[in-house]
């Protein structure tokens, strides 16, 4: 996976709503408005995506951010839309979430793959193939997969919710370089 396709399309995964705006499930919103801060991007309801977008610059690169508001199994409605929307390939987007089989602290690129029993992912995956790449939030497991409908909606611990922070702060460090398509270098740093 040397020199790629920029990405032109930044999703972060989560649910909308106060409700679920702390919890683990959340970790690609946390990523998407950190990310957004960072460049001074500011999200807008965009009816016609089913979510917020913005627009960031990145030195000379411009690149969409959006998060769907269609609850996590239909995320797949949003990011359709917007990809349809700017003619935007699979291999243009790049879906960051939140990963049970990564710790926290830990924070992974891929492309293309399985959903994983990922709701976002799975949805996703329907609308618009499995070519996209992934940036994956570690959150850890419960332990027991009948835990996990629970686990990944409530809040982590603090000393989760720190490690969290850091490998998303890891992560937006290294957009610049994903933005540009080099995603080998990018991964090379990250893992």
């Amino acid at each position: 996976m040397s020199q790629q396709s920029p990405i032109r399309l930044i999703v972060g995964l989560g649910n909308p709503g106060d409700k679920y705006a702390l919890t683990r499930h959340n970790a690609g919103f946390h990523f998407a408005d950190a990310l957004a801060d960072r460049y001074r991007g500011t999200f807008r309801p965009e009816k016609r995506f089913f979510g917020d977008a913005c627009r960031i610059d990145i030195g000379a690169a411009q690149c969409h951010l959006l998060k769907p508001m269609t609850y996590m199994n239909r995320s797949g409605q949003s990011v359709a839309a917007i990809c349809n929307f700017y003619k935007l390939q699979p291999a243009e987007v790049l879906v960051v979430h939140d990963e049970l089989d990564l710790p926290p602290g830990v924070i992974k690129l891929k492309k293309g793959g399985g959903h994983g029993g990922h709701n976002g992912l799975r949805d996703i995956h329907k609308a618009i193939g499995a070519d996209y790449h992934r940036l994956r939030v570690g959150i850890g497991h419960p332990g027991d997969r009948n835990l996990v409908v629970d686990y990944v909606l409530k809040r982590p611990s603090r000393e989760e919710n720190a490690l969290m922070r850091v490998a998303i702060e890891r992560g937006i460090e290294e957009i610049p370089v994903i933005i540009g398509g080099d995603l080998q270098k990018a991964m090379n740093r990250l893992h």
